[in-house]
């Protein structure tokens, strides 16, 4: 029988953002890129402004991703461009794949297809996962799977995560 939590949950409408103090004359002087040395699997290290368009159909996008790219942010493209339009952006537009990760589904056919684009263009280290439910046996497996096949690439998640997930995650990616 599930369990019903009756706790309090927050969503992002409930959160607000204090500004504090600050020595800064101007927003112009805010420096907005970041750079994480190296991430805890992959070794790999990231340099932009930690700013990501959501993998949606309408968001994650080659066109959005090139925009961005020019400001240092990042995009997560949709999963549903083929290798072959995979092949051409990269080709066309090298500069972007820093900025640009490539998302899979937990399916057998979107682990073949994540392989092909990886394999195709080896200057792209992201990879994010969209799982609906990320409480499932197939999302852990897929994790593991794609951590065992590219080992040197960054995993992100593009789902809501819990405490539970967070851990979970985190000892298996």
């Amino acid at each position: 029988m599930p369990r019903i939590e009756a706790d309090v949950k927050l969503d992002f409408k409930d959160v607000l953002i204090r500004p504090k103090r600050s020595t800064l004359r101007s927003r112009s002087d805010v420096e907005l890129v970041r750079t994480i040395s190296k991430f805890r699997n992959s070794g790999q290290s990231y340099s932009g402004i930690p700013v990501i368009a959501a993998n949606m159909d309408t968001v994650g996008t080659f066109e959005m991703a090139k925009a961005l790219s020019k400001h240092g942010c990042f995009t997560t493209i949709h999963k549903h461009y083929s290798v072959e339009a995979w092949e051409d952006f990269g080709r066309n537009n090298p500069d972007v794949l820093q900025h640009v990760a490539v998302s899979a589904g937990s399916l057998k056919g979107d682990f073949d297809k994540l392989t092909s684009i990886l394999t195709s263009l080896p200057q792209l280290k992201f990879i994010c996962l969209d799982v609906a439910n990320g409480y499932s046996e197939a999302f852990v497996e897929t994790v593991r799977e794609v951590r065992k096949k590219f080992p040197k690439h960054t995993i992100m998640v593009s789902l809501k995560f819990d405490l539970f997930l967070s851990v979970l995650f985190y000892t298996f990616s």
